[in-house]
């Protein structure tokens, strides 16, 4: 990256800084901000500015913040959250996801012109991850109810580290690598991975807990020791030839589970580098995918972006919470509110990098479109479909949502009084 670029990105991040709250008032995000952004200087009146981020440098960027996403999303995973809802969390993650895997990739064969099974399964694992941060202002309206805002932000903080794997493997298999490697080797990466990121996640959140009780740790440096963390999982894996992603995927989920109350005050930080990280994402994601997906435009990836939105993800949903008595209002709000966000935009930006244009392109611009979509759509919708999900719902179970005493708990508090 040129000296001009680190200028441009750096004022960009300094102006949302600045003005990031005046424009969230007007529905304007960050991602919309810096996906037109990346738009305006590469394909707009400031593309005389000549900046172009290279291949090296969106790919080194696009890898890093899917470990910090992957870590990050993990070890925001409670523990009571899981216990509380375990039984509905492995429906959505083990029915519900590899249905909306399965069900996108045939209709990616279907849909999209020309593409090989290698590129449709990318689709399909690429789009089936859900982004609970483009729907902030439905994770923290006290208007839905708690249970869905519970299992929407478990199943956000999963299905990305669930979804990679399958997503590493279909670019392995269109970039022809897939003969190379050989089943047992590759089982053997998620294997070390995964023993790997138990081991250092694990390790360092109870290192974490011993010395925060004990008042070892610095309280301005021990968000970064959980960074390094992340980092030290992901490489350690990659030395011992292991999966990195899986290693930081589940070294979230081991150290947010060791590391106890601690880490509702650390895994912030890390998040917070990961929200800026995310930024450049989204601007290289806009400087280097949107124009030619729009290029290329054609029915059938509108069609398929339409029904990947609905179809793909509501019908896997429903199947998966069948039996379930949440009632058909809530699982249709589950099934709908899955915006597709920043784990599908790197993705997409590792496939691109790893294919090739050529080669990606048809895939990338499926997903490319499925995206702007769906910060579109499930931003709009957002806010008038929650109101509308208290509306329908009785007024004794709104106020029990909100801890308001029902008439027979409040009769039991007069009768104490």
């Amino acid at each position: 990256m040129s000296a001009s670029d680190l200028a441009i990105v750096a004022a960009l991040v300094y102006a949302w800084g600045a003005f990031s709250g005046r424009l969230e008032r007007f529905d304007v995000t960050a991602p919309i901000t810096f996906v037109l952004a990346g738009v305006v200087l590469t394909s707009g009146p400031l593309a005389p500015l000549g900046f172009a981020p290279s291949h090296e440098v969106v790919k080194d960027l696009a890898e890093a913040t899917l470990v910090l996403v992957l870590f990050a999303d993990a070890s925001r995973v409670r523990l009571r959250d899981l216990r509380a809802d375990m039984g509905l969390c492995l429906r959505l993650l083990g029915i519900g996801l590899p249905l909306t895997i399965g069900v996108g990739t045939v209709l990616a064969l279907v849909l999209v012109p020309g593409i090989t099974v290698w590129l449709a399964l990318l689709i399909g694992a690429a789009l089936a991850p859900t982004d609970a941060a483009l729907g902030a202002g439905v994770m923290v309206n006290p208007a839905v109810p708690a249970r869905i805002r519970r299992l929407l932000n478990v199943e956000s903080g999963l299905n990305d580290g669930i979804a990679t794997p399958v997503v590493l493997v279909a670019v392995a298999g269109a970039a022809g690598h897939a003969g190379s490697t050989g089943p047992g080797e590759t089982v053997a990466e998620l294997v070390l991975g995964v023993l790997i990121g138990a081991v250092v996640g694990g390790a360092g959140g109870y290192l974490m807990r011993l010395a925060r009780r004990h008042g070892w740790s610095e309280g301005g440096f021990a968000g970064s020791a959980v960074l390094a963390l992340a980092v030290c999982a992901y490489a350690c894996a990659l030395a011992l030839h292991g999966n990195g992603f899986i290693a930081a995927f589940v070294g979230g989920l081991a150290f947010g589970a060791a590391s106890g109350r601690s880490r509702e005050r650390l895994v912030p930080f890390v998040e917070e580098t990961g929200a800026l990280v995310s930024l450049l994402v989204w601007l290289a994601f806009g400087a280097v995918t949107v124009v030619p997906a729009l290029q290329e435009l054609t029915w059938q990836t509108v069609l398929y972006a339409a029904l990947s939105l609905t179809v793909i993800r509501m019908v896997p949903v429903a199947v998966a919470l069948a039996g379930a008595r949440l009632g058909w209002r809530n699982v249709a709000f589950l099934g709908w509110f899955g915006p597709r966000g920043l784990a599908s935009v790197v993705f997409a930006l590792i496939a691109l990098e790893d294919l090739g244009d050529h080669a990606a392109r048809p895939a990338v611009a499926v997903i490319t479109f499925t995206v702007l979509l769906s910060v579109l759509a499930h931003g709009v919708s957002a806010d008038p479909l929650a109101r509308r999900l208290v509306r329908v719902a009785s007024p004794d179970a709104v106020e029990a949502e909100a801890g308001v005493p029902q008439p027979q708990e409040r009769r039991l508090i007069r009768r104490a009084s």
